[in-house]
């Protein structure tokens, strides 16, 4: 089949790739005019320059695909939610329409854990509502899983929606680099008592939730969360990210009310003032300070969904590309980071 991936330089898709290559898969990248496409180009995957933002580019990029796996969009950036809705939420919808145009097969609509929103506490469902906390981030995934819900009532395309966990692995920059680092300086802050499951997944686990939702027959129509169900806590994480890259473990242990209050008004407040990127985000502390757990009885029971990768192994192995000096290396997305709006997501 020729497959058609948006954000196929970041994290997940990059791993994609790979899986998808050894189907024997013609593969295409929708990728940004900025981003620097080698790595792409050397693994024999076909470019197409084009941003989901601006429709009248994409033509070329959905001709002749059977498959498309929308990976792109804005996260992990400093931006207005104005920024966030264009990509998330209008890419999102220029993409699929395109998509329809054209004749595609089956679209997979990459949403979020976070749509559900953060510390519940329980196990949250695809029956459950959506309620994204106040960042835009969410808010914008709420909006674009809910648009490709409404697209899919009437589309012929068959649609699918995944909903992944946190996903880290080796050339995580944004999650794992970052937490790695922080072990090996000793500078880990623990959120309060570290008691509180994290709703991180190994990024192996997610592409094979993505190549279900991608291949299976009962998938179309439906929503899946993709993520491990056997999460660690956060004080089990810290200790195993430290274990795994030499640092000391984390001791130091910082109440959470205090920090979550304060990120909101270091974010609404002192930021717009300051024009400064808030220390702390909301959406930051509730992530690792609150409990947050996902079921994926629905994958298992209708795809045959397991996670395979234990989170300690999954520590283990992107440790080994942390130690390896991986945070020293370029990003492959680093032209991204200054395109006016669009990036590769994770």
């Amino acid at each position: 089949m020729k497959v058609l991936i948006t954000g196929a330089t970041g994290l997940l898709g990059s791993h994609l790739i790979k899986q998808l290559q050894e189907r024997g898969e013609q593969i295409r990248a929708l990728v940004l005019p900025v981003e620097n496409a080698n790595k792409l180009t050397a693994q024999g995957v076909e470019v197409v320059r084009g941003d989901i933002t601006d429709a009248s580019t994409l033509k070329s990029a959905v001709q002749d695909i059977d498959l498309i796996f929308h990976l792109a969009g804005m996260m992990g950036m400093h931006r207005p939610l104005s920024d966030y809705r264009l990509v998330n939420v209008a890419g999102s919808e220029n993409l699929y329409k395109a998509a329809q145009k054209a004749g595609v097969r089956r679209f997979v609509h990459t949403s979020s854990h976070t749509v559900y929103g953060l510390g519940y506490g329980r196990f949250m469902t695809e029956n459950d509502p959506l309620r994204p906390n106040l960042d835009p981030y969410p808010i914008t995934k709420v909006e674009g899983d809910r648009l490709i819900r409404r697209l899919m009532l009437n589309s012929d395309m068959e649609t699918v929606i995944l909903r992944p966990g946190t996903f880290f692995g080796p050339y995580d920059r944004l999650h794992f680099g970052r937490m790695a680092q922080k072990a090996k300086d000793g500078k880990v802050l623990l959120v309060g008592r570290g008691q509180n499951a994290l709703p991180f997944c190994y990024v192996t686990d997610v592409v094979d939730g993505f190549m279900l939702g991608a291949y299976h027959k009962n998938a179309p129509g439906n929503v899946y969360n993709i993520t491990n169900d056997k999460p660690l806590t956060q004080q089990e994480m810290y200790e195993a990210i430290a274990e795994a890259v030499g640092g000391p473990h984390p001791t130091i242990h910082l109440p959470y009310l205090p920090i979550y209050y304060g990120s909101i008004v270091a974010e609404r407040i002192v930021a717009p003032l300051t024009h400064t990127k808030p220390l702390s985000s909301e959406l930051g502390a509730l992530m690792f300070g609150s409990d947050n757990r996902h079921s994926v009885e629905k994958a298992r029971r209708e795809l045959g969904f397991e996670p395979k990768v234990p989170l300690r192994q999954g520590i283990k192995l992107a440790a080994e590309w942390f130690n390896a000096g991986g945070m020293d290396q370029p990003s492959v997305t680093q032209a991204s980071q200054n395109a006016p709006l669009a990036g590769a997501l994770r």
